[in-house]
C-alpha cells in the first residue's frame, strides 16, 4: 500500500498483547448463537453517534459500526484497505493520496456507498468544525475530489507522511449523505454505517446491541454474530458483573484495585490479558484563567507534582511515571519535564512563585471526569491536591462532572485546570503533539504555538522514513516543557478481564487501543 512508513511498525508495541491468565485446550468459533451475544463492558461511553463530532472514546463504538478507508486489521501495526480497495500517495511529494473503493458497497440501509459518501463524510466534518472535534485532524487537507464513482484523491496543501492515519481513525467514518446533514449533526441515537456490525438498539449510557452486518465488505472476519455492550460509571461495579458471569470481557477503565485482585485470583473462571501502552493522562491549564495562565503559577506545580507516589499508591503500580507527553516506546519520547524539574522540591516551587510576585497559597480549581477514566481518577485528583497544599503553596477545589457534560465545560473553556486522557489515534508521536496544539486542537482550549505547528510538525511530516524526526519531536517537547501548559503524568498499561470461556482478547485492541469486538468469540470445546 503506501510503503514510505514501513517504519512505524517498530513503535506498535500495544498491538502484542500476552495473557497472564489463559485457559487451555482446543479452541473454536464455529457455533456462537447458542449462547447469546457476546457480552461486553466498558466505562467508555460515547458521548456522540455522529463522527463529525467525536474526537474521544465514542470512537470505540464507532470502529465496529462506521467504517473508514483504511483501518487495523488484528495484529497490524498500519493501517491497511477497509472500506477501499487501495490506497496510495500518487506523488513523490506526499501531497496527493488516491483511494480506490470496494465495488458494491453499500450502507446498512442498502444505499450505494461511493466516492460521493467519502468526500461528503470528510467534507462535513470540516464544515460543521465541532470546538473539540476531529477537524483538527484534517489540518493538512485542501480538498477533496471524486473521480469517479469508486475513486477519491484527498490534496493535501503540505506534505503529511501520517494522512494515511488520520483516514484510519474512526473520525473520518464514511457516513450516508441521506441520513447525515452537510451542515449540521445527526441528533437522534440511530446509526447508518457499513461497518461489520449493525447498531439494532441504543440505549444512551447503558447498553448499545450490535448484530453482524451481512453486507458488510472488508478485512473484518468477525468471530461472533452479535455483541452486548453494556456502559458502566465505574470499575467495580463492572468487574462484580464480570464475576457473576453477567459479562463475558471487561475492557476499558479497569481500576488498579480490580487489577491487582484480578492478577491475585488463582480461580480458572477470569483470565486478566496485558499488555504495553501508550495511553497517557496529563493536565491542562487554562490560559484564559488569572491564575492557571501564568507560566510561574504552572511551573511551580510542575515543580511540586510526585508522579511515583501517583503511579504507586493511586494506580498500585499499574501506571508508570510520565515526563513528557510523548509515552515510552514512540520515536521522539523525551524525559523534559524531569531533565527540569527533578523530584519534587516546595522549597524550588516557592521560590518560582516568589521571582514572579505570586503570594501563596494559589487558589485554583481542578476538575476531572467522574465516569470516563475509571474511578480511581478521584483518588488520583485528591493525591494531587494532597501534593499541592502539603507544600502551603496552593490552595485547590476538587470538582467533576460525567463525562459528557464534562467535555461540553472544557470546550467553553469553563475549567482553569482539567485533567484528560488520551488513547492515541495512531502509533506515531505526532499524535501525542499535534491534537494538543493549535487554534482548534482536542482539548477545545487553544493554543498558539507557529514553531510547532508552523515548522516542526510540517518538517517531520515531510519524512516518510519516521526514524529521521526524532529532532523535530524533541524540539517540540521542549517548548511544551518550557510553557509547562500541559503536565504529563502517567503512562499506562492495556488490561483487559475476560471469562476463562472467551477466546480473541488479546487481539480486540487495535494499534490505537480501540475495541475489535469482532474478534471475540467463545471457546466451544476443551
Amino acid at each position: 500500500m503506501f510503503n514510505r512508513i514501513r517504519r512505524l511498525r517498530q513503535v506498535a508495541a500495544i498491538a502484542s498483547i500476552s495473557s497472564l491468565v489463559a485457559g487451555c485446550g482446543v479452541l473454536s468459533s464455529d457455533s456462537t448463537e447458542e449462547a447469546g451475544p457476546i457480552v461486553v463492558g466498558t466505562t467508555a461511553a460515547p458521548s456522540t453517534l455522529d463522527p463529525a463530532a467525536a474526537w474521544d472514546s465514542s470512537w470505540e463504538l464507532f470502529r465496529n459500526i462506521y467504517q473508514t478507508l483504511l483501518s487495523y486489521p488484528a495484529g497490524a501495526s498500519e493501517p491497511e484497505p477497509d472500506a477501499a480497495e487501495s490506497c496510495q500517495f500518487t506523488d513523490n511529494s506526499n501531497m496527493k493520496y488516491k483511494c480506490e473503493l470496494r465495488e458494491g458497497l453499500k450502507f446498512s440501509d442498502g444505499h450505494a456507498l461511493d466516492a460521493k459518501a467519502v468526500k461528503h463524510s470528510i467534507d462535513r466534518i470540516r464544515e460543521i468544525n465541532v470546538n473539540g472535534g476531529p477537524a483538527g485532524l484534517l489540518g493538512s487537507l485542501d480538498r477533496v475530489q471524486v473521480l469517479n464513482d469508486r475513486e477519491v484523491v484527498f490534496h493535501l496543501n503540505k506534505a503529511d507522511a501520517t494522512f494515511p492515519f488520520v483516514l484510519a481513525t474512526p473520525a473520518m467514518s464514511i457516513v450516508d449523505p441521506e441520513d447525515y446533514p452537510a451542515d449540521k449533526l445527526r441528533e437522534d441515537n440511530s446509526i447508518v454505517g457499513s461497518g461489520p456490525y449493525t447498531l439494532e438498539s441504543y440505549d444512551e449510557g447503558k447498553e448499545a446491541e450490535l448484530l453482524k452486518n451481512e453486507t458488510y465488505q472488508g478485512y473484518a472476519e468477525r468471530k461472533n454474530d452479535a455483541v452486548t455492550i453494556r456502559y458502566f460509571q465505574d470499575s467495580p461495579t463492572m468487574v462484580g458483573a464480570l464475576r457473576d458471569k453477567e459479562l463475558d470481557v471487561a475492557i476499558r477503565g479497569l481500576d488498579a484495585d480490580d487489577i491487582v485482585d484480578l492478577q491475585a485470583d488463582d480461580k480458572d473462571e477470569l483470565q486478566l490479558i496485558e499488555g504495553s501502552g501508550t495511553e497517557i493522562n496529563y493536565l491542562v491549564f487554562n490560559p484564559k484563567d488569572p491564575m492557571a495562565g501564568k507560566s510561574a503559577v504552572r511551573k511551580a506545580i510542575a515543580q511540586l507534582v510526585d508522579r511515583p507516589a501517583i503511579a504507586h499508591k493511586v494506580y498500585k503500580d499499574t501506571v508508570e511515571p510520565l515526563y513528557s507527553m510523548v509515552p515510552k516506546g514512540l520515536t521522539g519520547h523525551t524525559t523534559g519535564f524531569f531533565d527540569d524539574y527533578g523530584d519534587p522540591s516546595a522549597t524550588k516551587a516557592r521560590d518560582i512563585l516568589t521571582e514572579a510576585g505570586i503570594s501563596a497559597p494559589v487558589p485554583l480549581e481542578f476538575w476531572y471526569t467522574s465516569d470516563r477514566y475509571g474511578s480511581a481518577t478521584k483518588g488520583e485528583f485528591e493525591e494531587l491536591k494532597s501534593q499541592l497544599e502539603e507544600s502551603g503553596l496552593f490552595k485547590i477545589t476538587l470538582k467533576s462532572r460525567p463525562w459528557k457534560t464534562y467535555v461540553t465545560g472544557y470546550q467553553n473553556g469553563e475549567y482553569p485546570v482539567f485533567g484528560r486522557g488520551w488513547f492515541p489515534d495512531f502509533p506515531d508521536a505526532d499524535n501525542f503533539i499535534a491534537p494538543f496544539v493549535g487554534k482548534q486542537n482536542a482539548l477545545g482550549t487553544p493554543y498558539v504555538t507557529p514553531k510547532i505547528t508552523e515548522t516542526l510538525l510540517p518538517s517531520s511530516r515531510a519524512q516518510s522514513d519516521r526514524a529521521n524526526v526524532v529532532k523535530d519531536f524533541e524540539d517540540a517537547q521542549r517548548i511544551l516543557v518550557d510553557d509547562a501548559r500541559l503536565l504529563p503524568l502517567w503512562q499506562g498499561r492495556q488490561y483487559v478481564a475476560a471469562s476463562s470461556e472467551i477466546s480473541g482478547a488479546e487481539r480486540a485492541l487495535d494499534p490505537s487501543t480501540i475495541m475489535l469486538v469482532g474478534e471475540l468469540y467463545r471457546k466451544t470445546s476443551w
